[in-house]
Formats: structure tokens, C-alpha cells, sequence
């Protein structure tokens, strides 16, 4: 997929995108690049930031690096890197994220512990840095948390995930009250169920522990979602956009549903 820089919202802006290489991210990068922005895809695959790379098909407006948002030395080395090959970093998006489910009784202590390492300590950490830079270059910055429709309710087989992503809603929150006197707005979206790859593997383990067979579940999610269908990746970059640019210069501290009406708040 090829996609050409024009004249646009984000012209010339550096963005980082966590978890970037597929699904959300991916198209995100996309996005941002139809709006002249210069994209670095920050991901802990190799190989598919290889293949997001390809995808996108721009060598000059895009670049790849390893990140472990589990690790403060990872984080810090992207961001040396990105200022060395981009000048700085204007617009942060915090997508990376992991998932896992089983009914209370049977989380295991490594399932809780890698949840919120990833979720939430990984994309506060990844924050902090971030706007420490951004706040050296003295010229602001946006950063936009993935929190999900999970962080607005409990689920009974979800417990785990849904508190990562009520934790990223309220950091979301707190750190933009704090960050807009540095210029820097903070803001979230969240995503209601995404058709991507992944969800095969949820798919999976709903069939387990609900007792159903491979794929109902997620044809009965897309039936119950109002608009009439699971959302697909493309559907998050407007709004990733808007987040990101001047549209939404007096937006900050807010979580945006993007879920096809399947939450309301």
C-alpha cells in the first residue's frame, strides 16, 4: 500500500505511534501521513515493523524502531533515536496494549502483572518521556491515549483488562490537567470491538470459557453493536486526526468513544 504526503492537518509534524505496525496503528500511520505528517512506527515486533514499513511505502516520511514500553531503557533509546532522525517529537499516540480474560477465580498473577505493565505502566512511562522531550522543545505536543469501551464498565470474564483501561482513562485525565500548562493536550480515545487479527484469539477464548462455538461471539458482538458492525481499523484514524491537530485545540482531558454507539458518556 502506497501512500502519498500531501498538504494537510499534520504537515510536517512528527508522530509516534506505540503498538504502531498493525491493526489501529497501522492505520493511524496512514492517516497521518495522507496529512503530511512524518510517522515512526514504535513496536516490539521486528518483523512486522518490517511489514507496516512496506505497507506504508514511504522511506522518507516513515521509520521503524524496536520499543518495549515495559522497559524505561527502551523508551528513552526511541526517543534518542527519533530526535536524531526527525528533529523532536509533536504528537505521541500511546497504542500499544495486550489482552488477556478468564473468570476471576482463574487470573493468574502473570496474566495481572503483564496487563498492567503493558497498559498502563508501559503508557504512562512512554507519556512521561514523551512530553519531557516535548516539553524541551518548547513548542507543545499532543498525545493521545487507546483506552477501550472495557475502561467504561466491568466485564465478568474481562476484570483485569477493563481496570488497565479505566486506569489509562483516568491518567488520561490527570496528567492532561497537569500537561496543558506545558501546551502539551492530552487526550484518549476508546475503541469498542475492533475486527482485527487479534480477535481470533478472543474469539477463542470466549468459545472456552462461555461455552460456545469458534465465532459466535464475535458475529453476536458485531450484530449488538448499534451501527451493525464490529469497527474496523480505518474507523479510529478521523478521529486520531482531529485528535491530533489544531481541530481539537480546545479539547483536553477527554476520552472519545469511537465504538459505533455502543457506549454513551
Amino acid at each position: 500500500m502506497s501512500t502519498q504526503r500531501t498538504v494537510g492537518k499534520l504537515q510536517d509534524q512528527v508522530a509516534v505511534i506505540t503498538g504502531g505496525a498493525r491493526g489501529i496503528g497501522l492505520a493511524i500511520a496512514e492517516a497521518y501521513l495522507r496529512e503530511g505528517a512524518r510517522v515512526v512506527i514504535a513496536d516490539i515486533d521486528t518483523t512486522a515493523i518490517d511489514e507496516g514499513l512496506a505497507a506504508l511505502g514511504d522511506g522518507e516520511s516513515v521509520m521503524g524502531v524496536r520499543l518495549d514500553v515495559c522497559s524505561r531503557e527502551s523508551i528513552a533509546a526511541m526517543i534518542t533515536a527519533v530526535e536524531g532522525h526527525f528533529g523532536g517529537i509533536d504528537i505521541l499516540v500511546n497504542n500499544a496494549a495486550v489482552f488477556d480474560m478468564a473468570p476471576v477465580l482463574e487470573v493468574s498473577e502473570a496474566s495481572f502483572d503483564r496487563q498492567f505493565a503493558v497498559n498502563v505502566k508501559g503508557l504512562f512511562f512512554t507519556l512521561q518521556a514523551v512530553a519531557s522531550s516535548m516539553i524541551e522543545q518548547q513548542r507543545g505536543g499532543r498525545i493521545i491515549n487507546m483506552a477501550s469501551q472495557a475502561g467504561r464498565r466491568g466485564e465478568p470474564l474481562v476484570s483485569t483488562y477493563c481496570a488497565t483501561k479505566a486506569a489509562v482513562i483516568s491518567l488520561t485525565q490527570s496528567c492532561a490537567l497537569d500537561l496543558i500548562k506545558q501546551g502539551i493536550r492530552v487526550n484518549g480515545m476508546a475503541p469498542g470491538v475492533v475486527d482485527t487479527p487479534m480477535w481470533a484469539e478472543v474469539d477463542a477464548l470466549f468459545a472456552r470459557y462461555e461455552k460456545r462455538p469458534l465465532g459466535e461471539k464475535k458475529r453476536l458482538v458485531g450484530e449488538a453493536v448499534p451501527i451493525g458492525r464490529m469497527g474496523r481499523p480505518e474507523d479510529y484514524a478521523g478521529a486520531a486526526v482531529f485528535l491530533a491537530s489544531s481541530d481539537s485545540e480546545y479539547v483536553v482531558a477527554q476520552t472519545l468513544n469511537v465504538d459505533g454507539g455502543n457506549w454513551m458518556s
